[in-house]
Order: C-alpha cells, then structure tokens, then sequence
C-alpha cells in the first residue's frame, strides 16, 4: 500500500529531477493506455507548464491507438502530442501520469529503462511503486492534484491554457465534483483554476453533456441487457452488463464512448456495485468497477489483474462477459467493507 501523503523527501527529489534534467534534455511525458480525462488533463497540463519553463525537447504520449477521445480534442497542449512510435526511445527524463502500475504503459513501458531519470505522478492506492521518483498520494482526488502542486513548486505560475487541463482532469475523476473525494482542498483548487478565466459551464457541457446520438443508441441496447444480482457482495447486490465490438459497428460508435457507460448503471438503487464489461478483442474485456461503499472495489480489481480506488477500479478480463463477472462475483464478499 503507498503512503497517503506524499513525504517532502520525495517533492524535493521531484522538483531536483525535472530541474536538471528538463530544461536541456529530451523529455517524454507518458499517461496510460486508453486515456481519461484526468490521465490526458493532468498531462498536457504539466507539458504546457514545462513549456513556460522553457523546456523546447518536449513530447507527450500514450499507448496504443493514437485516438484522443472527442470530448477532448479541444484541450490546449495537443500539440506537443506525438504516437506512441514516434516517442522519444531514449529521454533524459519520463514522467508518467495516472499510471498505477506498469502494464497501463503498454509498449512504453521500456522506457522507464532507457530513460536517465523516471518520475510517476498518481492518486492510486494500487499504485505499484515502480519508476524512480514517486509523487503518489492516495489522498488526491485526481492526478492533476499532485501534477498542480509540482507545478507550484516548480515557481510555474498557472494561466488559462495550463488551467484548463487541469480543470478538466479534476472534474473527470471528481465525476463533475460528485464523487466522495470532493472534498475542501478539490473545490480551493478548482476557485484557483476556474480564477484563470476559465468557463466552467463551457468546459462541463463539453466533457459531460455531449454525446451523438448513436451512443445514445448503444446505451440503450447495452442497458437493456442489465441483470441485477440482489444476493452478490453479501447481499449488498450487484448489477451488471457488458458491451461488444459488435454493439461499436452497428452504431458506428467509437469506443471510448462506453466510457460514460458506468454512470447510468451505477445509479441503480438497488445495489452497491456496479460493473461494465466492455469487448476490447476476441475473449478480452476492459471491466469497469464502482462500490457506493460497502465493497473497496480496489481489491476486487488488483485480485483480477487491475487496480483503481476505494469505490472506483478496472481490471482486464478474459472468457466471455460471463466469465468475467463471475470472476468479479467470487471476489466481492472478500472484500466487503
């Protein structure tokens, strides 16, 4: 388990890295395969931050497929974006947002061997300790929490460019600050980034309320095929669906627009945990997890392969969705709060 906090031991260690290695080197800003909001904000945040520094040999990355999702295509700092083959293969420095562990790095991943130095930025509990300097606090409600204060101590001032990414991270894995990790330091950091000029209606309707219609489509069809499951989680209940590459082809969706799919299933009152399996190939699913509290569906998650939070987490799943949630069905009573 990492710390709660992050010590000064670390920070320092942090500001020391990217001071000496930044400003004449190649650096390579890494976030995990199949982006979110906070892993992209937190990110091209910190580029742009970097940038004011005067930082010129500058790329930023993920992997696999070179898709940004369309909620986010507006963000500034897109620009410094390169694909994954086109990464540096060698930096001087790596620093890795809202990855919790190694795998999430895809083929990235030798590059914290090749690189001079490695710096991880996350807010995982599950976070596995790997890379060379480790600003991991399990206590931040986003990645973008840890990236704003390492830009603080950087003397980066914020602007509205910088703000934006920020903002848009915070409020992604707050779930437009809803969720329980909203707490006063979220909403002072929010005042600071929204004091930039930001527009926060602007910025919500963008990432929360803008969808096409054929995913409206698709989240029909994959909610009509919910069951519910009142005895799982030791009677806490569970509710459960899942989505094929065939439900993205027949509503010429993309897929990160199953990404929102967690939202209307988790609002079932008659449960406690939500889950949706989601095809990513022959055999292979991306399971999403949330808990209203009475299952840390973190530990179902790193007992499957995955990792995440008290009330939120993921793993990659193999079989059929059956499978899968049978898997997650066994798992839950273990871990019951």
């Amino acid at each position: 388990m990492v710390p709660v906090s992050i010590a000064e031991a670390e920070w320092a260690a942090a500001v020391r890295t990217v001071r000496e290695l930044a400003p004449g080197g190649r650096v390579l800003l890494v976030c995990h395969v199949n982006p979110d909001g906070d892993a992209l904000g937190s990110m091209l945040g910190f580029a742009l931050g970097l940038r004011r520094l005067g930082v010129r040999d500058l790329q930023a990355t993920f992997p696999g497929p070179f898709e940004i999702p369309d909620p986010f295509t507006g963000l500034p700092g897109l620009d410094l974006l390169v694909p994954e083959a086109e990464a540096y293969p060698d930096p001087d420095l790596m620093v890795v947002f809202d990855v919790a562990s190694e795998s999430r790095l895809g083929g990235l991943v030798d590059r914290l061997d090749t690189a001079g130095a490695a710096v991880v930025l996350d807010h995982h509990a599950s976070n596995t300790r790997f890379g060379g300097v480790h600003l991991v606090d399990a206590t931040a409600a986003a990645t973008s929490v840890v990236a704003e204060e390492l830009l603080d101590r950087l003397d980066v001032p914020l602007d509205a460019e910088i703000a934006e990414c920020l903002y848009v991270a915070l409020a992604t894995d707050t779930g437009s600050f809803r969720f329980d990790m909203t707490t006063p330091r979220v909403h002072e950091m929010a005042a600071r980034l929204i004091a930039t000029g930001l527009r926060p209606g602007d910025i919500s309707r963008r990432i929360f309320d803008s969808r096409p219609f054929g995913a409206m489509k698709l989240f029909a069809d994959v909610l009509g095929r919910a069951q519910l499951d009142p005895t799982a989680a030791g009677g806490h209940g569970m509710v459960w669906t899942y989505a094929t590459l065939e439900d993205l082809v027949r509503h010429e969706q993309r897929p990160y627009v199953l990404d929102a799919l967690i939202d209307p299933v988790r609002c079932v009152a008659e449960v406690d945990v939500s889950v949706v399996v989601k095809q990513l190939g022959d055999g292979e699913w991306a399971v999403s997890l949330r808990s209203k509290g009475a299952v840390d569906v973190s530990g179902v998650a790193v007992a499957l392969g995955g990792g995440g939070h008290r009330l939120a987490a993921g793993f990659t799943g193999y079989g059929t969705p059956g499978d899968v949630v049978v898997a997650v069905r066994e798992e839950l009573d273990r871990h019951l709060i």
